[in-house]
């Protein structure tokens, strides 16, 4: 498979990767300022169109089981969300705070372990606003909390399969299961975050220990302190509030239906019970439609019973078929009937739909714990609490990141092509020889390697470049050595992450977030790869040191 076929297939094939590369690492170049997903499908095309793969051989790059887990824990995430599980993050962040140094604390450990269960970019996308305000109502200095969340972001989302896009393309095809994933990182994990909060810590001590009145953006307004806004999942979320405004519309659509089928069938009534409570007189009254025979008469009987505490009377009222009048009637009906159902769902959601979310996420965690399938479990998860929310599921399938689906989809391919033109083998023939997992040096040379190219050509496409590879020098040392190579390309290309603000999208989230948010500050890239470095650098080597043992 990664033989070229022809010295062109290499320089078209090369070309083709490299338009894919640079736009996704720069989306926004101006000579093609397409983005990310236009990009992958572009190189996708390109692929194609130069005869690299054929189309057949496109479609079967593209890895339906990574996209269905990826489906599957976006819809998730979105329902906790709505679920107000971040908010109780949120406030867990101040509940009892001790301080500046307490709060760093909080902030890797919640940061982490939420990323590990629900993906290091939506656990960064809900706690940034979160982190900003409680530094502000502190009086605190947003860069070491915002450092913290995104770093012990990327270093949580290496725990588990589920944590980041790369993990779930290492646990597809190294074919690990949850737990075996979880037992081989989580200790590296551990150790790894307790290392960068000392680290945090160390460097900003002193900053932590004053307080000062300028760290927030000028000219920008500052919300109440207990109205925090959560951002949704994804850039084309919908707000809950829209779905309702859609029943209702669908309410009135059904309504002028009703009319209009009055007016086409005027002889024809409908037998209805109408049961009017009003606030100014304490009466009852039913009104109860009886259909005559059409073709006898035209009238309708309407028989009113006034429910009094002094009298009872009963009073048959003709009505001629009216057809204004039966529409008002059934207008009624209709509003008993939806004022009814949303009751309904409004005791639904108030008293059991908040259990059943965590309860469902919990039997997902739990189905991935027992070795089941990641991919259908994922979305069986997210079709039952479709299914729980006893609504219209448009507004919250919306938040699904589709461009992201769509994204993987083209670089699949992409990467593909790219190792059908022998380019990726060749170089790692050469570095192959230093780089065995059976010893201390080539480790560290695997880890370089990952880091290097995680940063260049970033961490999904670097774990689709290297990941057969490394897997294969693994398994002619011993077999073994198989899952173990694969660990290790997991733990390094999520901690990879923090090397520099563009080397994690969870990173971007966090200063794109951090920028647009009322309170308003600046992460800067020199301010981020300050830390960056040191901590990519120690925390690799610390948590390589606890994979090796």
């Amino acid at each position: 498979m990664a033989i070229p076929y022809s010295s062109v297939d290499v320089v078209l094939g090369s070309f083709a990767f490299a338009i894919f590369w640079v736009l996704a690492v720069f989306p926004s170049v101006p000579f093609l300022p397409i983005g990310r997903t236009a990009g992958s499908l572009l190189g996708a095309m390109l692929m194609v169109l130069f005869g690299v793969l054929t189309p057949d051989e496109a479609y079967a790059a593209i890895d339906l089981p990574i996209l269905g887990l990826l489906f599957g824990t976006m819809v998730v995430s979105i329902y906790l969300e709505r679920a107000d599980m971040f908010k109780y993050l949120g406030k867990l962040l101040s509940w009892k705070n001790r301080g500046p140094k307490d709060l760093i604390c909080r902030i890797c450990g919640i940061s982490a372990i939420s990323s590990a269960l629900f993906t290091n970019d939506t656990s960064c996308v809900i706690l940034t606003e979160f982190v900003l305000e409680i530094a502000r109502k502190h009086n605190l200095p947003p860069l070491p909390f915002l450092l913290a969340l995104a770093t012990s972001a990327n270093i949580g989302s290496a725990a588990t399969p589920i944590g980041n896009p790369q993990n779930l393309v290492i646990a597809v095809q190294g074919k690990i299961s949850f737990g075996d994933f979880l037992i081989g990182i989580l200790p590296a994990m551990l150790a790894g975050l307790l290392v960068n909060s000392l680290l945090l810590l160390c460097m900003y001590w002193r900053l932590l220990s004053t307080k000062q009145h300028d760290y927030y953006a000028i000219g920008k307004a500052v919300p109440d302190a207990n109205a925090v806004n959560v951002h949704c999942f994804s850039p084309a979320a919908v707000t809950h509030s829209s779905s309702l405004s859609s029943q209702e519309q669908n309410s009135k659509l059904e309504t002028k239906n009703t009319q209009s089928s009055l007016d086409i069938n005027e002889n024809t009534a409908h037998v209805e019970t109408i049961e009017n409570l009003t606030s100014c007189a304490y009466e009852k009254e039913m009104v109860q439609m009886v259909s005559n025979n059409a073709l006898e008469s035209s009238a309708i009987l309407i028989t009113v019973t006034s429910d009094d505490s002094s009298e009872r009377s009963d009073q048959e009222i003709p009505l001629l078929s009216n057809k204004k009048y039966r529409a008002k009637a059934a207008l009624s009906v209709e509003s008993s009937k939806s004022q009814g159902k949303e009751n309904f769902t409004k005791r639904w959601e108030r008293t059991m739909w908040k259990p059943c979310v965590y309860l469902v996420t919990l039997g997902m965690l739990v189905s991935f714990l027992m070795g089941l399938n990641m991919s259908w479990t994922a979305i069986t998860a997210a079709l039952a609490l479709i299914v729980l929310d006893y609504r219209d599921a448009q507004p919250c399938l919306t938040k699904v990141s589709y461009p992201l689906l769509i994204f993987f989809c083209g670089m699949f391919t992409t990467v593909d092509g790219f190792n059908m033109t022998g380019i990726p083998s060749t170089i790692w023939k050469l570095v192959e020889p230093y780089a065995k997992i059976n010893n201390v040096f080539g480790i560290t040379v695997l880890a370089i390697v990952i880091l290097v190219i995680s940063n260049l050509a970033s961490n999904v496409p670097a774990v689709l470049l290297l990941g057969g590879p490394v897997a294969a020098s693994a398994v002619a040392i011993s077999a073994t050595h198989e899952k173990k190579a694969w660990l290790i390309l997991a733990w390094v290309s999520a901690v990879a992450g923090n090397l520099s603000l563009l080397g994690s999208a969870a990173n971007l989230i966090v200063c794109e977030q951090a920028r647009l948010a009322p309170l308003g500050y600046n992460l800067s890239f020199w301010e981020h790869l300050k830390f960056g470095v040191p901590s990519t650098i120690v925390v690799t080597a610390v948590g390589l040191a606890f994979m090796m043992c």
